[in-house]
């Protein structure tokens, strides 16, 4: 046997063809969750990273919009080791909304899967604005960011909240490099619902066996969230953070109402590009 000599645990163990190491390699990602923020990406990354063929990177690496100056080896530095049967998965949602992004995931690799959580717009940007109030209690209202003039009904898209929930828009720039092919969107509609049913949809498109199933999932009602029934490690059921289930801002129903209609046509046109209706109107 030989001696054991310590690791850079950033590198590859040396005199081993690339890939064929016993406790595996540090690979680009073949898979990333884009989207969406407040979408329902954390509980994708959660439930993916439960099968075995999968190794998922548990912080947002913000690579691709904050990071990309570090280049791809501190990137690839950061993900999990993998056996060559299974998949590297990262998450950051802001990388839907990053007009570089595509193209430079593009050019890691025009074969990357990419994975968008999308929900209904409108509660997106009111569940997005209750986690900034969480942060900073000062900030103006709902109402207040929402329009640039509301007896108008003139919507403010420079928002953040507003603008992320556009998706057909973001989407364009994705389908410049990718074909749709290569981008499934999960409705996190469903992913609450039907976590089994959408979490196989996700096995499928990333070409592994449907191993997470209902046996998998339990719904606490008091989160009103479904919840794995263990992990792998504590055998313990596992739930997502405190910061999610968060009970939403109350907003004013004529409010939702002019929000609803500024986004119905976006959401039409997102509906017909990608081929499934997800049922917001």
């Amino acid at each position: 046997a030989h001696a054991r000599r310590p690791r850079d645990p950033s590198a590859p163990p040396a005199g081993s063809p690339p890939g064929s190491s016993r406790p595996g390699a540090k690979r680009l990602p073949q898979a990333i969750v884009v989207g969406v923020k407040k979408g329902g990406t954390r509980a994708v990354l959660e439930f993916i990273r439960v099968h075995p063929d999968v190794r998922a990177l548990g912080t947002e690496p913000h690579f691709f919009d904050r990071n990309y100056d570090r280049g791809l080896e501190w990137y690839r530095s950061l993900m999990p080791r993998t056996l060559d049967s299974q998949i590297t998965v990262e998450k950051t949602p802001s990388y839907f909304v990053t007009k570089e992004a595509p193209r430079r995931i593009f050019n890691m690799s025009r074969d990357t899967k990419l994975i968008v959580v999308v929900r209904n717009p409108v509660t997106r940007a009111i569940s997005d604005y209750t986690q900034t109030l969480s942060k900073k209690p000062d900030i103006p209202t709902f109402e207040g960011l929402s329009f640039r003039n509301r007896s108008l009904g003139l919507v403010d898209t420079s928002w953040n909240a507003i603008r992320i929930g556009m998706y057909a828009v973001h989407l364009e720039s994705w389908l410049q490099y990718f074909p749709l092919s290569q981008i499934h969107f999960v409705s996190g509609e469903k992913l609450i619902t039907d976590p089994a049913g959408e979490m196989g949809k996700v096995q499928d498109f990333l070409g592994i066996k449907r191993v997470i199933t209902d046996k998998h999932f339990y719904f606490n009602k008091t989160k009103g969230f479904p919840c794995l029934k263990k992990s792998e490690s504590s055998g313990l059921p596992r739930c997502l953070g405190k910061s999610k289930g968060r009970t939403h801002v109350q907003i004013d129903p004529e409010v939702i109402e002019q929000l609803r209609d500024f986004y119905r046509p976006y959401n039409i046109k997102f509906y017909e590009t990608v081929g499934q209706d997800f049922r917001w109107e």
